[in-house]
């Protein structure tokens, strides 16, 4: 049973998941599934399915509103206008929303038809995020793209048209053959197109995925320490804040929906393989639950036929676990976390943390700040040392 967290439930958003993708990227470890150029989706049964998965889960919003909705994927430019205007509307009849909630539609510029960013804004979709990853052909092919360089370009001024004020652009680095100055070369095409926040990460090699069993050519580590620091310094340069590890925004054009992750907030998830993180009160104060919907989108559909509903997993967090859970998510952070934040999230007070951090502030690895625990630009590369400590500082107390 966890211990009492905060005294009021966290802020509420929703995630929505859209698993089918035209090509899976050999990079990907999302839950998505490759079904071709001009495949038939299932919308309307998939769109029934997470309408009754909705339905399932209302009883954890407990009256809170959404602050933010995302939908995810996969590759949800797939589905139509007509079925976000379906879905919002029953979301919005369901549960109340924030006077300014931010709702996003993750796109692949290599999946739309002409017209279609009209459709999504008119139905209430206000922020966009465009999963460019790189604007040189050598690249894209490399990564498994389906997209050029100018259909990204195309897909901005197509969004812009469309009446979104509020952009985000995916773009990696340390690809396949890129060198320092390709990489420079994309972060400066990117900021051309002059979007509202950026999200800028280097490539990894993930479990399950293709390239982790057939890794590429990767750049030389010294290249890619060389990326990350002229990058962030050009980024700097260019008026451009850095929030999050790998996110960077215009002022006040933050992602609402991924602070509210980072800050430990609550999120229901709907849709095949959709995670959620719920807080609710028990007898000894906060219980905090993760749960897991059916992954493949077969099985999913079944499921709302199915009396046992949408979830195939769940865990709940112990008390022991909250230091580490919080941390992961709060350290991300440029801004990290105040003590005061970090004894009610964890329920532990701050002198042991900081006892644990010590080693890592005298290696530079956290800024000199007593009142808050917070990441140094190099901390912030070598986040996993300082989660190691805060690990075995809830682990000493086991």
């Amino acid at each position: 049973m966890s211990q009492a967290i905060a005294p009021h439930s966290p802020p509420l958003s929703l995630y929505v998941h859209v698993p089918w993708c035209v090509r899976k990227c050999p990079y990907c470890d999302f839950n998505s599934h490759g079904v071709g150029r001009g495949a038939e989706l299932p919308e309307d049964a998939y769109l029934a399915a997470l309408v009754a998965d909705l339905e399932q889960d209302l009883t954890l919003a407990d009256g809170r509103e959404l602050v933010s909705i995302f939908v995810g994927g996969g590759t949800p430019s797939l589905m139509s206008p007509r079925f976000y205007e379906h879905l919002l509307d029953v979301v919005t009849r369901r549960l109340p929303l924030a006077r300014e909630v931010e709702i996003t539609l993750e796109a692949n510029p290599g999946t739309l038809e002409r017209g279609r960013f009209a459709g999504y804004r008119a139905v209430g979709i206000n922020r966009l995020s465009l999963g460019v990853q790189s604007f040189h052909e050598d690249q894209l092919r490399a990564l498994g793209r389906i997209h050029t360089g100018e259909d990204a370009r195309i897909a901005v001024e197509e969004a812009r048209r469309a009446g979104f004020d509020n952009l985000n652009l995916d773009l990696m680095h340390g690809l396949p053959g890129q060198s320092p100055a390709l990489a420079l070369d994309d972060l400066d095409q990117a900021l051309s197109l002059a979007p509202e926040h950026l999200s800028w990460y280097q490539l990894t090699l993930e479990p399950n995925t293709e390239f982790h069993a057939f890794p590429p050519s990767l750049p030389e580590e010294d290249a890619l320490w060389d990326i990350q620091d002229l990058g962030h310094e050009r980024l700097e340069r260019a008026g451009w804040s850095r929030y999050e590890i790998s996110a960077y925004a215009r002022p006040g054009q933050q992602s609402r929906h991924n602070l509210n992750y980072w800050r430990f907030g609550d999120y229901l998830g709907i849709g095949a393989g959709a995670h959620g993180k719920v807080s609710a009160p028990g007898q000894d104060g906060m219980r905090i639950e993760r749960r897991w919907k059916s992954r493949q989108p077969d099985a999913y559909l079944r499921r709302a036929r199915d009396p046992r509903g949408f979830v195939s997993g769940r865990l709940e967090i112990e008390d022991a676990e909250l230091p580490l859970e919080f941390a992961m998510n709060a350290l991300r952070l440029v801004e990290g976390v105040d003590l005061a934040t970090w004894m009610a999230h964890t329920g532990r007070p701050p002198g042991a943390l900081l006892s644990r951090l010590a080693s890592a502030r005298k290696k530079g690895l956290l800024v000199d700040d007593v009142a808050r625990v917070q990441a140094s630009p190099q901390g912030l590369l070598f986040l996993n040392e300082l989660l190691a400590l805060v690990d075995d500082d809830q682990a000493s107390k086991d």
